[in-house]
């Protein structure tokens, strides 16, 4: 049989092991909480650059039917204008185009003897948040 103790000859190691244990638990949890965190950032760039990136492709489309159908002035020296839009899915973006021509008659092929090169820069977002991507559509 065991001998019986007294409570002042009894030591233990479980409130060690246990304060051990919860520290160890504490920081996983920290540092999954912190990884948590920069996902959802980069899930949110992602977001913003691919608005970016259809604000972008958008301006340019809108810019090549301005000029070669509606007939918008892109006089030598350039002209510079933007779209807001409004639509839900590009609401607060904003596209940036810059037109320049420049003579083609040189080069073989139909179209004209002008060649535009249209430059299409989408923004969407603000602060830490911002994307901003670039678009160039070269056409005659």
């Amino acid at each position: 049989m065991c001998p019986e103790r007294s409570l002042s000859n009894q030591r233990g190691a479980g409130l060690p092991i246990a304060i051990f244990i919860i520290t160890v638990l504490a920081l996983v949890v920290i540092g999954m909480a912190q990884l948590q965190q920069g996902s959802g950032e980069a899930v949110s760039l992602q977001i913003q650059s691919q608005r970016a990136f259809f604000a972008a492709e958008s301006g340019a489309q809108v810019a090549v039917t301005d000029v070669l159908y509606q007939g918008r002035a892109c006089p030598s020296g350039g002209s510079n204008w933007s779209i807001n839009f409004t639509e839900s899915a590009l609401a607060g973006c904003l596209a940036r185009l810059t037109c320049s021509p420049e003579d083609a008659s040189q080069v073989d092929g139909g179209g004209g003897n002008t060649l535009y090169t249209i430059e299409s820069r989408g923004l969407c977002g603000s602060g830490a948040d911002q994307a901003e991507r670039v678009v160039e559509v070269r056409v005659r």
